[in-house]
């Protein structure tokens, strides 16, 4: 991949914004400058512009230097979340007006008598339907009528609309009657955006797809302005490099295809932490990584095998009971496989009902953020239990350019938690630590379990600037044995977007047996696909050597899930049913543990996803000749394996140089991130300047 030699990469999270600024000397290697600030909700651009100044004044040089900026954000997803979007109407094929509101008719906790359903993003009166009708083959049954679309239209063009989705039943497969009614509002109401279901996904499953179609039309004024203002700002700093932004699959696309489906963008920030500790991973070899990414608001977990987050083509937005399965928005895009809960460093901590202490999903955010910012808080969160239990320096969070006030963490705890459990600070904040690491324990546990995993085979990379403060507690939880906190861990998911290849995933839903198996069809729809996804990728890179990947989705016939079956070139382009079939059962052994006798396999949905190729990884050199490094300065850290503090050594990252070794208990300390090495673990600094945690020698042959 063609980069500059000067790349800004911008990750705007629910509490702070990373910004990273990297100069390629053209030798092999880049200087990093970083800068975390609090992320400016009623305008996030000018978080970016605060963040870009501070990163250009490190490097000594101007803005107008920078040749490429890489942008992630939680923008989409905070707007789909709090519904902040724009006023949007569906219109859809007589008869489904309500396939939003019935959802899939399945009760995600059937034995909750007082369920409640999240209410859809558009109410009943805003949703209008057509007489038409494509059948599942694609074939027309009902003919639309332009002059009916024209009467619907002009019903409607002084309701006040800013964006219109459009989803047809079955228009993944013809999308004639889509293209006529987007050709009426374009001529009627040339103002309104218009998201067409066909173009934002095109796949079978009529819920999840009018839902995305939804979203994407809910959330594209908003975006569109967002950029604008952007551009505009970048501007007037003499920046003129091109924009480009992080999708949710891992990969970089232009500012046009994300002002045209910014529903691809709802997990641009944990996406870019993916690939960072894919990067990683592939530095120190390792085919078994638990990615642990935490920052403000969020936790997110993946896991990654061989070097390769593993994707889905369902995500789902805002669940609202419990986290689980199936009580959030479906979005039906390519997205990095992952578990995100509500515990960051700003989670709110509360007591219920069943005098428990409960953390999240409930945010400080950075307004007016934790009690100990001083900036109105008045609740406990994370970082609030941190401070108490010394695991941050009052003085030096964030580079020292927040000065966090204990008596504020300690009096916030005291009310909300200490007082209803009859405890003082310090065991509130303990128990308010071990729920939340318990918390982030089980999401991983779980993930894993879905996945057929077992985490003790794994090595935990952690990023984030609260990461690192808890990873070593959930290594204990889990059972995991290594522990690698790369350089800039702080920011790692705006050093992600840096390591990102220019990338597009092209999806479509064609439905085939095995028993009636079309290899001239399939060679065909493939090709289309892989044109289709090219030409994303050539937007941002018109030089650049592309590989594509492609996939089919299979089940038992009369099954409700599919596996994703990975082909490769030749296989794609000759298929071959025998070959699909042994692919399959081989995944599906791999899952479940044996096949299905007698069952016919069926094929749903087919992709292609195009990227550039990925820069070479170079190795890490692991170094053997250990020195203890040995600190003058000590501080009480709260142990929970012994359940008291203890005094604990304090370690500046930036003073360690490779080979140098540090024993538990202790805190390593820099700018953007803290990282707490319980008693059961040593560290080691790396030649790359990793720090490589693992049992220590008095604890090896045992995992706590």
């Amino acid at each position: 991949m063609n980069q500059s030699s000067t790349r800004l990469g911008v990750d705007i999270g629910g509490t702070f914004t990373d910004v990273v600024l990297e100069i390629d000397d053209g030798l092999g290697s880049a200087k990093q400058f970083s800068s975390k600030v609090l992320t400016t909700y009623a305008a996030p651009e000018n978080a970016i512009i605060d963040g870009m100044q501070q990163v250009c004044g490190q490097a000594g040089i101007p803005p107008s230097q920078i040749g490429q900026i890489i942008h992630g954000t939680t923008l989409a997803t905070n707007a789909l979340i709090e519904r902040r979007g724009a006023k949007t109407a569906l219109i859809t094929t007589q008869g489904f007006r309500d396939v939003i509101e019935m959802r899939s008719e399945s009760r995600f906790e059937q034995y909750d008598l007082n369920l409640v359903l999240p209410e859809p993003l558009l109410p009943r009166q805003q949703r209008y339907t057509v007489e038409e009708r494509i059948g599942a083959k694609g074939n027309v049954l009902i003919p639309l009528q332009r002059e009916a679309v024209e009467r619907l239209v002009d019903s409607i063009k002084d309701c006040g609309y800013e964006s219109i989705a459009v989803g047809l039943m079955h228009s993944y497969l013809n999308n004639a009657h889509e293209n006529m009614i987007r050709d009426v509002i374009a001529e009627k109401m040339p103002k309104v955006a218009i998201s067409l279901s066909s173009e934002v996904s095109p796949q079978m499953r009529e819920y999840e797809r009018f839902n995305t179609v939804v979203a994407n039309a809910y959330i594209k004024p908003m975006m569109k302005s967002y950029l604008d203002r952007l551009g505009g700002q970048l501007r007037n700093e003499g920046v003129e490099c091109s924009i480009f932004l992080m999708h949710s699959g891992g990969g970089i696309i232009s500012l046009e295809s994300a002002a045209d489906f910014p529903v691809r963008l709802v997990e641009s920030g944990p996406a870019g932490g993916a690939v960072f500790a894919a990067h990683i991973a592939a530095r120190y070899g390792l085919d078994k990584v638990l990615s642990f990414d935490m920052g403000g608001t969020t936790a997110k977990i993946c896991l990654i095998n061989n070097q390769t987050p593993k994707t889905s083509r369902v995500f789902e937005v805002a669940r609202t009971y419990r986290f689980k399965k199936g009580s959030g928005m479906p979005i039906s895009i390519p997205v990095i496989d992952m578990v995100e809960i509500g515990a960051g460093g700003g989670s709110l901590a509360h007591v219920d009902a069943m005098r428990q202490i409960r953390v999240g999903p409930e945010s400080a955010g950075s307004e007016p953020g934790p009690a100990c910012y001083n900036r109105g808080g008045e609740r406990p969160a994370v970082t609030d239990a941190d401070l108490v239990l010394g695991k941050l320096d009052p003085d030096n969070f964030a580079g020292g350019t927040i000065k966090l006030d204990s008596d504020q963490s300690k009096m916030a705890l005291q009310k909300t938690l200490g007082d209803v459990l009859e405890m003082d600070a310090q065991t509130a904040a303990y128990g308010l630590c071990e729920v939340v690491d318990e918390n982030m324990a089980n999401a991983a546990r779980v993930h894993a379990v879905e996945n057929g995993q077992d985490l003790t085979d794994y090595t935990m990379i952690a990023f984030g600037g609260a990461a690192p403060l808890h990873a070593g507690r959930l290594c204990e939880k889990l059972g995991v044995t290594r522990l690698l906190v790369p350089p800039g861990a702080g920011v790692g998911s705006a050093i992600g977007f840096l390591r990102a290849p220019f990338s597009f995933e092209a999806n479509r839903s064609v439905y085939m047996r095995l028993s009636y198996f079309d290899p001239d069809l399939i060679r065909q729809l493939l090709s289309e696909l892989e044109t289709e996804a090219t030409g994303f990728v050539r937007s941002c890179d018109a030089d650049a050597p592309i590989q594509a990947e492609y996939k089919a989705y299979m089940r038992y016939t009369g099954q409700g899930e599919e596996l994703p079956v990975i082909l490769t070139s030749k296989q794609a382009m000759n298929p071959d049913a025998e070959i699909f079939q042994a692919l399959f059962e081989k995944d599906y052994v791999d899952l479940f543990g044996r096949t299905v006798e007698g069952m016919d396999i069926e094929i749903t949905v087919w992709s292609v996803n195009s990227t550039t190729l990925p820069d070479a990884v170079e190795p890490a050199e692991i170094f053997h000749e250990l020195t203890e490094t040995v600190s003058t300065q000590q501080r009480q850290l709260f142990d929970p394996a012994v359940g008291q503090f203890v005094p604990s050594s304090i370690v500046d990252r930036h003073s360690l140089q490779a080979g140098n070794r540090v024993v538990g208990p202790a805190v390593i300390v820099e700018d953007e991130t803290t990282i707490i090495l319980p008693s059961s673990r040593q560290a080691v600094c790396q030649v790359d300047g990793c720090i490589d945690i693992t049992l220590s020698e008095q604890n090896k042959g045992e995992v706590q």
